[in-house]
């Protein structure tokens, strides 16, 4: 097997802003697998937040050697060997993880929902994530995105509820809504959700810091809304710290190393009684339709990060009413532009 990346930007429609940051471009790596004339595409977003970067993921890469393993239809051997590389670089394996899923699918001629014998048209309606920015900003934003029936809205700064007021004056859709840890207090917690839960909102991501589990279980216990990890709950290890804590999880290929974790997360928490969130960070089709294909065993999906992105190198899942719509084709689902 050879391995081949390089470097790309994704830059973004709007500026895409969050509780502890705003970003007009993500860095990226584009990973490629080659085996008996076959080629596997994977990619690694890493908005720097989270601490990888193009010269991180180029020096984690170089350390692949993939030649050294016989037979490329060994996940099960190659993938937690790729893992114990290095510690960290999450987006990064899980570019060699997409790839080598690609590439499999491909070998096998068909499409990695029905090699895991999901049914395509179990996907769910996916969120359009608008990020933030000036109340006229956000209400062109929600405006834009009339196609889609349901508005992730990213809040955690000191303006939320005047973003709020100012998107329901334009739209009345359903609301979900991710605070990016931004908020501190658990008594100023409760009452914004309190506020939120008559304004048309479905759920909480990620309300208070991953340090704070204490002050999320009490607000659990309390909020009149469902509470979502992101943050605090990136890998398999810590599907467990959810119970009692949360009432589901995010699960994003770039935190997990990829689609081999994640479908073992998504089976530990529906055994834990957890629901079940796919999400994304700005990426290209590439990553998405991988993320897809996991999307008929999830209770809801944010996969729109390829939407958000003006130069995306792929073509690959669809949105049609707002529903994801699998391809037969195989692999995940992606051809080059």
């Amino acid at each position: 097997m050879q391995l081949r990346f390089k470097p790309h930007t994704l830059e973004l429609h709007y500026a895409f802003g969050v509780a502890s940051n705003t970003r007009t471009s993500t860095p990226a790596m584009l990973v490629e697998v080659e085996h008996d004339g076959l080629i596997g595409y994977g990619e690694a977003s890493m908005p720097p937040y989270l601490g990888e970067s193009q010269a991180s993921a180029a020096a984690f890469l170089q350390q692949v050697d993939l030649g050294r393993f016989p037979d490329p239809l060994r996940l099960d051997e190659i993938l937690p060997a790729l893992d114990a590389l290095a510690p960290g670089n999450t987006a990064a394996k899980a570019a060699v993880d997409i790839a080598l899923h690609d590439w499999v699918g491909k070998r096998r001629g068909a499409p990695w929902h029905r090699l895991w014998g999901l049914d395509p048209a179990r996907t769910p309606v996916t969120s359009f994530t608008l990020g933030i920015d000036t109340p006229p900003v956000m209400q062109q934003k929600a405006r834009e995105a009339s196609a889609y029936p349901i508005l992730k809205i990213k809040l955690g700064r000191d303006n939320d509820r005047e973003l709020i007021a100012a998107i329901r004056e334009v739209t009345d859709k359903p609301l979900y809504i991710d605070a990016n840890q931004g908020w501190k207090n658990r008594e100023d917690a409760l009452r914004m959700c309190e506020w939120l839960a008559p304004r048309g909102v479905v759920l909480i991501e990620q309300p208070m810091s991953k340090e704070q589990d204490v002050d999320t279980a009490w607000l659990r216990e309390r909020s009149p809304l469902p509470l979502i990890a992101d943050e605090s709950v990136q890998r398999l290890a810590d599907v467990s710290r959810a119970v009692g804590v949360f009432d589901g999880i995010n699960i994003k290929l770039m935190k997990c190393t990829g689609l081999h974790e994640a479908h073992r997360m998504i089976g530990r928490a529906r055994e834990l009684g957890l629901k079940v969130m796919l999400g994304c960070m700005t990426e290209t089709s590439c990553a998405i339709s991988a993320a897809a294909q996991l999307s008929p065993l999830v209770d809801w999906a944010d996969l729109d990060g390829a939407l958000l992105i003006k130069n995306d190198p792929f073509v690959g899942v669809t949105i049609v009413d707002g529903r994801l719509t699998l391809s037969d084709r195989p692999g995940i689902g992606v051809v080059k532009r």
